[in-house]
């Protein structure tokens, strides 16, 4: 027999979360560990579960994240995103109430490149007249 589960990819920045939501009792796994142990610590880390808040799903679905790229910030955001995806996956109704709040909008902006002669992507050294 076959687990139902429900699947949504988030990303933001370089980070890139896949999230797996399967019906349960509101268990959360990052990359093997518990929720809380993975983000000890950060402050943000519970904005990652407004898309359950947002549904009052919380505490019915047991989830089985794994991320990997960029910071643990940007790991936040692109978990956020992976679960709306899947909720959404889970209930195609919910799609108009998780994008009217943001959910499922990927955002773009990326790290520039640096370029040669420039200490950053765009600070140059410093200007000497003489």
């Amino acid at each position: 027999m076959a687990i139902e589960q429900f699947y949504g990819t988030g990303r933001r920045k370089t980070a890139v979360a896949r999230v797996f939501l399967r019906p349960g009792k509101g268990q959360i796994t990052v990359n093997g560990q518990p929720f809380e142990d993975y983000f000890s610590g950060l402050i943000k880390a519970a904005s990652a579960l407004d898309p359950l808040r947002h549904v009052n799903k919380e505490g019915q679905f047991d989830l089985l994240i794994t991320v990997k790229g960029s910071g643990k910030s940007a790991q936040v955001d692109a978990i956020k995103m992976g679960i709306a995806r899947a909720l959404v996956q889970y209930d195609d109704e919910l799609r108009v109430s998780l994008k009217k709040a943001g959910f499922l909008t990927r955002d773009a902006r990326e790290v520039e490149r640096k370029k040669y002669g420039k200490h950053k992507a765009r600070k140059a050294p410093q200007y000497s007249k003489r």
